[in-house]
């Protein structure tokens, strides 16, 4: 995850010469202390799902699905993570407000202390149980929008389904909810940023979040759907203009961004070209942040209580905690893919090995890289720099970066 707001609020602030806001996150239990710290965990806690979304990569659906952890099993593994260091728990799914416990295994997380939040389409958030959410202190709803209604409907394969989300949001955020969107662009749905964008500034919304789309689950059938990396480009440079008018104006909004972490040297190299004398300062917070954290700092437990190095590699398993605790899962490193993404640097081949900035990115997310060789450790082929970016030559030809100034000018009018 690329906080950009923070970034951008920082490089603004010295170039203004004033100090920036600190900035607020969830602090890991017993941060100072010499406690372990442990990954923040998305955890899907059920696989059905009211809707059946495109680009939904734990193939989910409305049916239920046999074997899935017990509430009892799902306190005592929390116990373990709480005593592992884990700070964050977020909720998914599938649809999480459709497992019958949810608001019980929510409550008992914030009385234990974690940050929690949840991950939601949204449609089944409403007036009657809208307070119960608020009852329970969560500390972020996200809900996942795909654009306009038009375009969000047909990707949610729901007609109604926008409507029913963004109520759903109206309600948090009327409640005392902090709430954001998600959305993931592709060439069929990023010409609805911009006016996704504005509907976040005139609902007052908290959080954007946008997500590259990677290759897994049902993602992965829809490859030729991803943004090109001209696309990829555009929307960065759509989210930077927007984020700088929203500190400039004094707006506390968030943007984040996922699943790319070449995002943190594109925003490097817009900063050359717009505040030179911050780069030195933005590139030493960058290479704090690391990039890439995928079986570090973010870990992933399915509906069946399987451990993953984080969402988007559900088809590798490290273990299951009915079996051995999330904890011993973790820190085994006699996976292969485990000790690959443990490792510093990590054992990165083609461009990525050879990148200029690989202390910022750490070779970037390594799925998509498996979905297309079947070696996770090959070049990232959704990164979108070209060579002379990041100091690479002598490589094989990159696609060039055709369409940029359509893709620009589609993205500015919203159509």
């Amino acid at each position: 995850m690329f906080r950009l707001s923070r970034y951008i609020t920082a490089v603004l602030a010295a170039a203004e010469d004033r100090e920036p806001p600190r900035p607020r996150r969830p602090v890991a239990p017993g941060a100072g202390s010499g406690m372990p710290s442990g990954p923040v965990v998305i955890w899907n806690l059920v696989r059905r799902c009211n809707l059946t979304c495109k680009h939904c990569y734990s193939l989910s659906a409305d049916t239920d699905f046999k074997g899935e952890l017990s509430t009892d099993e799902v306190f005592g593994v929390m116990d373990d993570l709480k005593g592992f260091g884990v700070p964050v728990l977020i909720l998914s799914g599938g649809e999480p407000l459709m497992r019958p416990d949810i608001l019980r295994v929510a409550t008992r997380a914030k009385m234990m202390g974690f940050y929690v939040g949840l991950s939601t389409n949204g449609t089944l958030i409403n007036a009657d149980n809208v307070h119960h959410l608020e009852t329970v202190g969560f500390d972020y709803v996200g809900i996942s929008m795909d654009g306009l209604r038009e375009t969000h409907d047909r990707f949610r394969r729901k007609q109604g389904a926008f409507d029913a989300a963004l109520n759903g949001a109206r309600l948090c955020r009327d409640h005392g909810i902090k709430v954001g969107l998600r959305f993931c662009p592709t060439q069929d749905t990023a010409a609805d940023l911009p006016g996704l964008l504005d509907l976040a500034d005139a609902e007052g919304i908290d959080k954007l979040y946008v997500t590259h789309l990677n290759y897994a689950g049902r993602g992965n059938h829809n490859r030729r759907s991803d943004a090109h990396h001209a696309l990829t480009r555009d929307t960065m440079d759509l989210l930077f203009d927007r984020c700088v008018d929203d500190v400039r104006a004094g707006r506390s909004r968030e943007y984040v961004t996922g699943n790319n972490d070449a995002d943190g040297v594109y925003l490097l190299k817009w900063a050359e070209r717009r505040f030179p004398d911050q780069v030195p300062m933005l590139r030493t917070m960058l290479e704090r942040w690391g990039g890439n954290a995928s079986g570090v700092n973010v870990a992933n437990i399915d509906n069946l209580g399987n451990v993953h190095p984080d969402t988007m590699w559900w088809t590798h398993t490290l273990g299951n905690v009915r079996e051995r605790p999330f904890s011993e899962i973790w820190e085994d490193t006699s996976d292969p893919l485990m000790a690959g993404l443990k490792s510093s640097p990590r054992p990165l081949k083609g461009r990525c090995a050879d990148c200029a900035f690989r202390a910022i990115c750490n070779g970037n997310t390594r799925t998509r890289a498996w979905q297309l060789t079947g070696d996770a450790w090959a070049e990232d082929p959704g990164c979108y720099l070209d060579d002379d970016e990041i100091g690479v030559t002598g490589g094989a030809p990159r696609v060039a970066l055709t369409g940029f100034g359509e893709t620009r000018r589609r993205m500015a009018v919203g159509g």
